[in-house]
């Protein structure tokens, strides 16, 4: 339960501070979130990863709705030299989630390390 509380609040957090700060907040977010909601590296890993994975993959598929799949083909030609949309904002969304991931697993390696023995 405590990694869906966590999850959940990376998500929603990520979400508003992406209104009004550049795409790393996303590594802000998770790392500041880990540090006040204590859980284990992987639990924490995990919990970053598919919070950001499911924003962003969310984010990607309504800009590329609304602009009728133009931008995403052009870039997926581009990078992946394939024509396929969802796979340019799996893409995406797999970077940005692995940014994160090892945000709250640092954060979580930082709490290990400072208790007191």
């Amino acid at each position: 339960m405590k990694s869906f509380a966590h999850f959940l609040l990376i998500l929603v957090l990520a979400y508003i501070a992406g209104m009004f700060l550049p795409w790393w907040s996303v590594v802000l977010v998770a790392f500041l979130v880990t540090l006040v909601m204590p859980l284990s590296p992987g639990k924490s890993f995990f919990s970053a990863f598919m919070g950001i994975f499911v924003l962003w993959l969310m984010l990607a598929f309504y800009m590329d709705v609304r602009n009728d799949h133009l931008l995403a083909n052009r870039m997926s030609e581009m990078i992946l030299k394939v024509k396929s949309a969802p796979l340019m904002g799996v893409v995406s969304a797999f970077l940005g989630a692995l940014v994160a991931g090892f945000a709250a697993s640092s954060a979580a390696f930082l709490r290990v390390t400072k208790k007191p023995a």
